[in-house]
């Protein structure tokens, strides 16, 4: 059975309002209320339809007067900052995304027309550390837990969204923990960084990246808030692709830099303004660029029941027809492959000469950053 009222959260951004002019477009459901605190921009407020935008802070005793007074009977929750520059700094992004969160909850809780609770998560709950398994399942933990930022928000929410369900048996919950989303028209935290012309990574790293396409990531959203799949879902693309592939597809330029030269490299890129807000360079997110992470997607296509149309690399190629290069990505290959020449020619010069060091062999010392190039 359909919802008849549903209120999605969030809806000002992208992802929210792009959620809220779907549902809006089914005719069997009755109302789509869209919640934020701040009005959509206007090209999103056209694609919104019929949804009933109502200007509200989660954190305010008003959402229950909402919930209650328009007997909503399913809430998608969708407002949770992702970094500390968008919320006003990080005590504001706490503010937001855990007291706004337990409000909400609490206001869920006192309705009895809610029926279901729909709260869009992330993979991030599972940290990033050299110690990672190699695909993480919905039953596993982060072998680092998260010590702040977004990732130790999220950790927070689900911990409160999992009392709730145990308050209230009666209201299917659905926690859809998300990959790195990406496409023409969303911002990601990976999308923001990505588009820096020079991407500094870090030395002796390429970490495995898997990804979630925008129109993918709107179809689960829709799919979970109409359906009546009940648990915790791992939300992401089938394959994934390294860091340095990523860089090179999308025609930028990799700056391979010392791990602890990456918080000048920072500095200089934001003082410089070939970075903004988006890309967030907390240290949850450069363990993220550092280790990968990537996660199973077999309760989503067996039991939620959906298969993403887009893989990683179809994603990623999506997204790479609508930004401009820097340089071509076949010229990126020529020069990388001619670095590896050079420094291939280097290390077998020092190897000869160390081989016959005091007329015997001897094992020739590791060139600092040849596996690095190698593995670009």
């Amino acid at each position: 059975m359909p919802p008849a009222v549903v209120l999605v959260t969030g809806v000002s951004r992208w992802l929210g309002g792009a959620l809220a002019a779907e549902l809006a477009a089914d005719p069997s459901i009755d109302r789509v209320i869209g919640v934020d605190t701040v009005p959509p921009a206007p090209e999103v407020l056209r694609r919104l339809g019929r949804t009933e935008f109502v200007r509200a802070d989660i954190r305010s005793p008003l959402i229950a007067k909402v919930i209650e007074s328009a007997s909503v009977d399913t809430v998608v929750h969708m407002n949770i900052s992702t970094t500390p520059a968008a919320a006003g700094g990080r005590a504001s992004m706490k503010e937001l995304n855990v007291i706004g969160t337990m409000q909400l909850l609490a206001a869920c809780q006192r309705a009895p027309a809610v029926r279901r609770l729909v709260l869009k998560s992330t993979s991030a709950v599972y940290g990033a550390s050299p110690r990672d398994p190699a695909v993480f399942t919905e039953a596993m933990q982060a072998r680092r837990v998260p010590a702040g930022g977004f990732a130790k928000d999220s950790l927070d929410i689900e911990g409160y969204v999992r009392s709730f369900a145990r308050r209230r048996p009666d209201v299917g919950v659905a926690v859809l923990r998300f990959t790195n989303l990406i496409g023409p028209r969303i911002d990601s935290l990976l999308s923001g960084f990505l588009r820096m012309p020079v991407v500094p990574t870090a030395l002796g790293y390429d970490a495995r990246v898997q990804l979630l396409h925008e129109d993918d990531a709107v179809a689960v959203l829709r799919q979970a808030t109409v359906g009546d799949f009940v648990g915790t879902v791992n939300v992401g693309a089938s394959g994934t692709v390294l860091l340095s592939q990523a860089i090179r597809r999308l025609g930028r330029v990799a700056l391979p830099v010392p791990q602890s030269a990456m918080g000048t490299v920072r500095k200089l890129a934001r003082r410089a303004r070939l970075v903004d807000g988006a890309a967030e360079w907390s240290p949850e997110q450069m363990r993220l660029l550092n280790f990968g992470r990537v996660v199973d997607t077999r309760v989503l296509r067996e039991e939620f029941g959906y298969t993403p149309r887009y893989t990683t690399a179809e994603a990623l190629a999506d997204y790479a027809d609508t930004v401009a290069p820097v340089v071509r990505p076949e010229l990126v290959g020529d020069v990388t492959g001619a670095a590896r020449s050079v420094v291939g020619a280097v290390a077998g010069g020092v190897s000869a000469v160390h081989a016959v060091v005091g007329g015997r062999r001897r094992p020739a010392p590791p060139v600092p950053g040849l596996r690095a190039v190698r593995d670009a």
